[in-house]
């Protein structure tokens, strides 16, 4: 399998201490989280052409990916 960039423990690799025990503690991060790691995942098999999807549709899931990501830094920012 290839590697999937993107993964939250790439893009804050000082945080993944506190992401485990956000993961446990707090649901509302644990499903924030659970729902970038789908996205992301799914913007990488679009990117990849492993399951094509229309550019509108790919840059749409590109923006909320943006979006979670932002909103989880705000929560580790804070922890």
């Amino acid at each position: 399998m290839s590697h999937t960039p993107h993964e939250l423990a790439e893009e804050f690799p000082d945080k993944v201490e506190v992401m485990s025990q956000l993961k446990q503690s707090d649901a509302h991060f644990a499903r924030l989280a659970e729902e970038y790691h789908e996205i992301n995942r799914v913007v990488h098999r679009a990117e990849t052409n492993v399951e094509p999807m229309e550019d509108l549709a790919e840059g749409e899931l590109r923006k909320k990916r943006a979006v979670l990501k932002d909103e989880i830094w705000a929560i580790l920012s804070k922890a």
